[in-house]
Formats: structure tokens, sequence, C-alpha cells
């Protein structure tokens, strides 16, 4: 299994795949992977990260090879690679547990799963140093599907014994830095109820064209993040046509760029990724989006169409 590192220059690159939504290796999906190919030769970064909905399960003629399908252009990268589920990957002819089977047996893949906790799939990386000391810390966490509760409807949550797994690996790996948070990122696929409220309380970066789909349960995860001070930045997909971010009590939440040609979309809403640079040593981190003309977007102007759902 490949290690993380941070470069000789101190920073360490990610880019963030959300929302493939690969089927059968049709034209779109073709576009998908160009797309994917386009921004690691841009970008060269040291992981990728896909945030769920790699495939639309219930429309794939075999959703295993549909998975092997959308993850060989991280495999033939050689870049090493991580991956979270999202609400469309485990529908009808697939469970979770299958697909992990298939991530964890996946080229360069560092996907992990940690047994007796909710969901498939939540683990941590840690991004080591010159001397391969952990320096900043990579929590992925199964954000589920639908609610498991009669009387609630729509999507799930990051159940409590998740948030109890998240507190001991944060408090482990602060021991291991000798008292001190180490600087973290969490990516897992649907956002928490915190992205609405920043949208509405604070200023935020990037375009807001669809509402906030998340749980309507809060189960306390963002407080327990506040509480730890060590996670800096959360990544999300599941809302294809919103990219924003905003910082709420020192976590700025943020959405990556659908990148996935097979689903929903908007009129001149490039798809892309969103790519995120760390500082060895530092409690912040640069993003920008890159989309599939090339382009960047830096996303400096701030409440960019902050009044539009």
């Amino acid at each position: 299994m490949p290690s993380l590192r941070f470069r000789e220059d101190g920073t360490f690159t990610i880019v963030q795949f959300t929302d493939l939504h690969w089927k059968n290796g049709d034209e779109k999906d073709l576009q998908t992977r160009s797309l994917m190919e386009l921004v690691l030769k841009e970008e060269a970064p040291d992981l990728i990260v896909f945030t769920g909905d790699l495939i639309y399960s219930e429309n794939c003629e075999d959703p295993k090879q549909s998975l092997r399908e959308v993850v060989r252009t991280a495999e033939e990268s050689g870049i090493p690679w991580a991956a979270v589920f999202g609400n469309h990957d485990s529908e009808v002819t697939i469970t979770r547990s299958e697909l992990l089977d298939a991530l964890l047996t996946s080229k360069n893949g560092l996907s992990g799963h940690t047994p007796n906790v909710s969901g498939y799939g939540n683990y941590a990386l840690t991004i080591g140093d010159n001397d391969g000391k952990a320096a900043a810390a990579l929590y992925f966490l199964d954000s589920g599907d639908y609610s498991d509760l009669p009387n609630v409807d729509g999507y799930a949550w990051i159940k409590r014994d998740q948030i109890e797994w998240y507190e001991a690996e944060s408090q482990r790996l602060e021991k291991m830095n000798g008292g001190t948070p180490l600087p973290s990122l969490a990516f897992f696929h649907i956002p928490l109820r915190e992205y609405a409220d920043v949208w509405e309380r604070k200023p935020c970066f990037g375009h807001k064209h669809e509402n906030v789909c998340s749980s309507q349960i809060n189960s306390g995860f963002f407080e327990a993040m506040v509480k730890r001070g060590d996670v800096v930045g959360t990544f999300v997909g599941h809302d294809h046509i919103n990219d924003y971010w905003g910082e709420l009590f020192g976590i700025r939440l943020c959405y990556g760029r659908a990148s996935g040609y097979n689903t929903y979309g908007k009129e001149g809403f490039n798809h892309g990724a969103r790519v995120i640079r760390l500082t060895k040593g530092e409690r912040q981190f640069e993003s920008w989006l890159r989309l599939d003309d090339g382009s960047i977007d830096r996303q400096t102007g701030g409440n960019q169409e902050r009044k539009g759902d």
C-alpha cells in the first residue's frame, strides 16, 4: 500500500472527483473519463479522492464492473486514491459490502474499512513529513444512502458510532502528535445540515443552484469536529450544481464540483473537480476548481449567486 507524504516543498495536493454516476461505459461515461484524465494531467496531485456516487448502480448492467471502470483512470495514473460511497452506489442490485470488496482489491487504492462501525468505508489516512511522522490526517466516512427510520423521510446521516470512531481516532492521532491536534480534512458524500447554515449565515464563495439535500436528522458530527479542533475542511458532493464553500466555527464546508456527465447538471455550469492543497505545518489549505475546458475557477468573488436556489 503506498504511503502519503508531503512533497519536499511542503505541499500535498488532492483532487476531489464527485458524482461520476458511471453506468455502462457509454459516450457520457467516456466524457467523464476524459475529464478525469485532463484534471490529473493539469494538476498532478498526490492523492485522488472520490466522494461518492461513483456509479449509478440502478442503471448498471454489472455494478462491480462499472466500479472497476470508473476507478481505472486513477489506477492507471499510478496516483494513490481513496473513495467513499454515496446514495446511488448500492441500489437494487449490489450491496455496499460487495462494492467495498471491489474497492479494497483495487490497484493503488487506499480505501479502508473499520469493522463494527455503521457503514462501509470509515477509515483514516495520515500524510507524513520527511521523516514519515504523521503531519496531517484525512478522515473518510460513509454518510449512507436513505433514512432507515419509517418516520423520517429522505437521506441518511452519519451515525453516533461513526462519530465516536472519529473522536477516538482524532484523540489517538493527537496523542501521537504530542498533544496537538493534527490538521485534518474530512470527506463524505451527503452534506451536513450546516452546509445550509453557512450559506444563510456567512459569506460564501461559489455557486448555489439547488437546495442543500442533507438529512433531516442532525446527528452532531459537525459539533464533534468543532470540539476536537482538528478538522479544518470538509468535502462533499451529492448536490450536483452547488460548488460553494463557506467557513463556520473554524471549519470550511466545501462542495466539490460534479465530475460525471451521466446525470443532471445545469447549462453553462461546467463539470470539473475540486483541488485542495495542504501545506505542512499549516492549519489551512488552498482550494480551487479545475473545469472540463481546462480553465481554473479560484472562487475569489464572494457571495456569487448568493440569493439563488
